[in-house]
């Protein structure tokens, strides 16, 4: 496979500008005391990667398994190493749906992403980062 290139920037003294290799971007923001933040920091950014990631396999399993999802939120739990490093130990992902009918389909979407598609979360488990799941399925 082809190298792909993206570039992160200094913007500001606490802000970068990360162009992905699609174009894309996103500003990585570490704020001084008292400054709004503008956008998550580059660890923050790990954790709703993992996330997003995710999201979108288990959404796309369910469509196909012709499950209806009529609204979808994962929330994220984490927590960090005394560090440093500082680096991600624990991840708790809880899928929260309004739609499907069978929770086997819900339980099983969620396991092939976290094991064969989600590349951002197949990552962080190989790094030692214990990830766990639960879901629920809320009344339409």
């Amino acid at each position: 496979m082809a190298m792909r290139t993206s570039v992160v920037e200094m913007v500001g003294p606490t802000k970068f500008l990360a162009t992905g290799y699609s174009g894309a971007k996103l500003l990585f923001h570490n704020p001084a005391e008292g400054e709004a933040r503008e956008g998550p920091s580059p660890f923050e950014s790990v954790v709703l990667a993992a996330g997003g990631c995710t999201a979108f396999d288990v959404v796309e399993i369910l469509r196909k398994k012709r499950e209806p999802v009529e609204s979808f939120r994962i929330e994220l739990e984490s927590s960090r190493a005394k560090g440093p490093p500082a680096v991600l130990e624990t991840l708790h992902l809880t899928y929260v749906l309004k739609g499907p009918t069978k929770a086997a389909n819900v339980a099983r979407a969620i396991e092939l992403s976290l094991e064969k598609y989600c590349s951002v979360n197949i990552m962080l488990k190989l790094a030692g980062v214990r990830v766990t799941t639960s879901f629920r399925i809320e009344p339409a």
